[in-house]
């Protein structure tokens, strides 16, 4: 795949799989979590986009853009219990036009005691309520190297991610639906105390270019303090394969649970690393 070397955002960005799909809760049409707990406001989902051709149906949308959101909701259970829940996000346009709403599947007995190692499926579901994509986390590996597995439409698989991990530093892999890696994605070399961005760079495969990079943002005091629920943006060419950047959507659940889950603001990982 040739790599392109542009990829400033547009304006206005900051296991196995189950048989059948269990019903979850949507947030009511039109209105979506904000940022402060209890509060609602109005949500503009994208049109539904037309049909083109070697674009996983329901994934239309991501053709046109060089910059995903990824906000997760805030749990008032979480703030005040030592209470693990079901991950929920809200993905965006750099425009925060909402594009799909993504939900965790995965056992309360495994969230509580495995915490951020714990397996999971991760249903995506678009303005329709309708799957159209599942990222699937199987049981956490002793040796570090994490994967997840990126399908759409459910059961029709077409990426995966992979964690490299040495003695000195880990890394991603993007990889197709044959197990070819396609990019990398670079840890981050250092983080600093106090408050800022963490990145992620987005590599070609032989770590010559970086074509992009996955960012965990930083929001406010109470929010990075209080709270589990992070925010992050995916910059990337807008020519990649639209199948590449649904397996990007991927890497950004793993790398949540990995660095940013298991405590408010960093989780053991950052500390290690």
């Amino acid at each position: 795949m040739e790599a392109k070397t542009g990829y400033e955002p547009t304006q206005g960005g900051t296991g196995t799989n189950p048989a059948t799909v269990p019903p979850f809760a949507m947030p009511p049409p039109g209105q979506v979590q904000s940022g402060q707990p209890g509060q609602t406001q109005p949500v503009q989902w994208i049109p539904t986009p037309l049909t083109i051709i070697g674009s996983p149906p329901g994934l239309e949308s991501l053709t046109q853009l060089d910059q995903i959101l990824v906000h997760q909701h805030i749990e008032l259970v979480e703030v005040f219990t030592a209470l693990e829940l079901q991950n929920k996000y809200d993905i965006k346009n750099s425009l925060e036009q909402k594009l799909f709403f993504a939900k965790e599947e995965s056992d309360f007995c495994d969230r509580q005691r495995k915490r951020s190692s714990r397996q999971f499926v991760m249903h995506v579901v678009n303005n329709d309520k309708q799957e159209v994509m599942r990222v699937v986390r199987p049981s956490h590996q002793c040796d570090g190297n994490d994967t997840v597995a990126v399908e759409a439409p459910p059961g029709h698989p077409i990426g995966h991610i992979r964690r490299r991990s040495t003695m000195c530093s880990s890394y991603f892999e993007v990889l197709d639906a044959r197990l070819k890696t396609l990019l990398k994605i670079r840890d981050f070399c250092c983080i600093c105390e106090g408050d800022g961005n963490v990145d992620f760079r987005l590599m070609t495969p032989d770590d010559s270019q970086q074509i992009g990079k996955i960012s965990k943002q930083y929001t406010d005091y109470i929010q990075e303090h209080y709270t589990k629920a992070d925010n992050f943006s995916v910059v990337f060419p807008m020519d990649l394969d639209v199948k590449v950047k649904a397996t990007l959507l991927g890497a950004v659940f793993l790398i949540d649970f990995i660095f940013f889950e298991s405590t408010p603001t960093r989780s053991n990982e950052l500390q290690k690393l």
